[in-house]
């Protein structure tokens, strides 16, 4: 087992090192942002407007709203990553690694917009009458070179599909399994029970039902944890300037908490700004086009747009609010690191012992989200290999798998969570690429016609 663990480590130092996926990830969202003319800035505020208030495209195609696709997709990336993932970045790279997860989130819009767009543009029906999009379909149906897309599409399928069981169901499982163990001493098995109990009641009813209650939770879960970031913000103010401060001059001249001299600390801003915002909100991944593909809508330009709002809010609002509140209560420099960084920090903003309470509450209704969405990515990448027999079968093990997780150790299941994850990306990358002249096309026809910012 510990060689098994020790073989995926060495291929997941590869795949998310600095030389191969990385770089592919900022290259692409770089070269998107210039075919797509900057869309990403330019139709932002209109994309918001239609994301939160227009909501749908009455009278079209599709399984679900434009807002319950974003916030399933918002399901899938607002998890452990906005609590976990920003204070392991700011624990290693210091406080500007913050300034180069917001960067990567920049760039990032476009990666979705293009994913979202592509997804509404190749998606098909099943024999259900269900919508079934995402890279697997727009990489196959759309890259000409039939000898290229279709063992591409099924790569990512596959991955996507085995991914689905590490990082969007056992390691979210297995986090709220201990996070109320600690904070509640509750039994981690009877959590795990509870949790896959809760999550048999929304995915068995598939994407309407998941649909019909991410509308409804997700909102509800990142307004009360920002909420709460508020609070403690408004009673460290006096505070909170320096912070700002010291997250743009540590994103050029290097301050690292553990030390060392200012190229080494610059290294690692940059270094874990730009892998934990990628792994915060998984734009390149392709996973949330699966999401866009069950959109009601006429326009795959208009789904994009709402799309791209989903990185915004994941990075640019949800993990600036927690990576300010580490900085601002001066918790980042205590030597700690991931969830328990991100509990001092609450703990020394708030009076009482409220903190540990509310970052327990927030990480279980985060992960919980994540299991959420990412069973829909997996069954309907399952559903593209194997046909629609598979569904049923791939979500009760899907709920079998999640109380499954609340069992002893899982760093076997987080070590092929993040290979998968990884491979995942790679073919999807590829095909963003040579897919990127329609993206193009769709993007400046549709805005032309229209002439206007929404």
């Amino acid at each position: 087992m510990d060689t098994l663990v020790t073989i995926l480590q060495t291929i997941s130092d590869i795949v998310w090192g600095p030389f191969l996926l990385i770089p592919l990830l900022l290259v692409t969202g770089f070269y998107l942002t210039i075919r797509i003319r900057g869309t990403q800035f330019t139709k932002l505020w209109g994309s918001l407007y239609l994301a939160l208030i227009v909501r749908r495209d009455p009278d079209s195609e599709g399984d679900i709203s434009h807002f319950q696709a974003l916030m399933t997709a918002l399901a899938a990336t607002v998890g452990t990553g906005n609590i976990v993932g920003v204070a392991t970045a700011i624990a290693a790279g210091g406080p500007g690694a913050l300034f180069w997860m917001w960067m990567t989130g920049l760039v990032g819009m476009a990666t979705k917009y293009a994913e979202a767009l592509l997804s509404v543009k190749y998606r098909t029906r099943d024999s259900r009458g269900e919508q079934c999009g995402g890279p697997m379909y727009y990489i196959s149906r759309g890259v000409k070179q039939t000898w290229i897309g279709k063992p591409l599409g099924a790569l990512f399928a596959i991955f996507a599909a085995i991914a689905a069981f590490g990082i969007g169901n056992m390691v979210q499982s297995h986090s709220i399994c201990d996070a109320v163990h600690e904070a509640f001493g509750v039994s981690t098995w009877i959590t795990g029970a509870v949790v896959a109990t809760l999550a048999a009641g929304v995915i068995l009813f598939g994407i309407k039902g998941i649909g019909r209650f991410t509308g409804f939770f997700v909102p509800l879960m990142i307004l009360l944890y920002c909420g709460c970031m508020v609070v403690l913000l408004i009673l460290n103010i006096d505070e909170v300037p320096g912070a700002l401060q010291l997250i743009f001059e540590s994103a050029f001249s290097g301050t690292a908490a553990v030390g060392g001299f200012t190229g080494a600390a610059l290294r690692q801003a940059i270094r874990f700004g730009v892998a934990r915002g990628i792994f915060s909100n998984e734009s390149g991944l392709g996973s949330a086009g699966i999401a866009a593909a069950a959109a009601q809508t006429k326009e795959p330009v208009r789904q994009a747009m709402v799309s791209m709002t989903q990185t915004f809010i994941d990075t640019i609002v949800v993990c600036t609010f927690t990576g300010v509140t580490i900085v601002a209560t001066g918790a980042w420099n205590s030597g700690l690191d991931g969830a328990p960084l991100t509990q001092a920090a609450f703990k020394a903003g708030l009076p009482g012992e409220w903190g540990p309470w509310i970052i327990a509450v927030s990480l279980s209704m985060f992960a919980f989200s994540t299991i959420l969405g990412w069973c829909y990515y997996g069954e309907k990448s399952a559903e593209y290999l194997f046909g629609e027999r598979v569904i049923i079968p791939y979500r009760i093990l899907f709920v079998i798998a999640t109380f499954a997780a609340s069992f002893g150790t899982i760093d076997l299941i987080w070590k092929l969570a993040d290979v998968t994850n990884g491979l995942m990306a790679l073919p999807n990358l590829v095909g963003l690429l040579l897919l990127s002249g329609v993206v193009a096309k769709e993007t400046k026809t549709y805005f032309a016609k229209k002439k206007t910012t929404i």
